[in-house]
Order: structure tokens, then sequence, then C-alpha cells
């Protein structure tokens, strides 16, 4: 019994660890894939290389998963641009993108 509370204690203090980090954007995992993903066209620093590109450095996070989505389901039409690189990203890339972008100042 005693040592039922300590294993209940530790994980009320310590929590779920693969729940509590389970769907958080992470920049960090974000910036990564903006690397090999978007830099080409929207740059590394998300400033747009090309005019007709959007830049992404700072656009709002809800904004940007979106677009994203869109752009993967085909609900924003880019059929030889996004709609081939959004097909790829799975909902937890996209959730650290738009973190990564977003929070680039």
């Amino acid at each position: 019994m005693k040592r039922m509370i300590s294993i209940v204690a530790a994980v009320l203090v310590l929590g779920f660890p693969s729940a509590a980090s389970a769907g958080r954007p992470d920049p960090e995992a974000g910036k990564e894939i903006a690397k090999v993903v978007c830099a080409a066209c929207h740059g590394l620093d998300g400033i747009s290389l090309v005019a007709n590109y959007p830049n992404l450095r700072g656009q709002k996070v809800k904004y940007l998963i979106k677009q994203l989505e869109d752009f993967r389901s085909g609900a924003r039409q880019s059929p030889l641009l996004m709609y081939p690189v959004a097909q790829k990203l799975s909902d937890q890339d996209i959730r650290d993108l738009a973190a990564h972008f977003a929070n680039m100042k």
C-alpha cells in the first residue's frame, strides 16, 4: 500500500512524460523540418527568396496551421507546389513548423 501511494505521488508530481509532451508544438523540431522542406522557397529565415512566395516569419500559429492543413487536404489549391509538400507533413510537423515560424521576429 505504501509503495502504491509512492507511485501515485510520483506520477502526480512528475506527470506522464509522453502524455505531457505529445502534441505540443516544438519550434526546434520545426526549425529542422523547415531547413529541409521550406527553406528553398521561403528562406532559412522565413523571408521568401521569390516575390510570389509568402514570407512565413512572424505569422500567427493558427494561420500557418490552417494554411498547411488546407494545402494538405486540397481545400487550398496549389497542386504543383504546396500540395505535394504538405502531403508529407504530419499533424505534429505542421504544429512544429507553425511554432517555429511564429516564434521568429
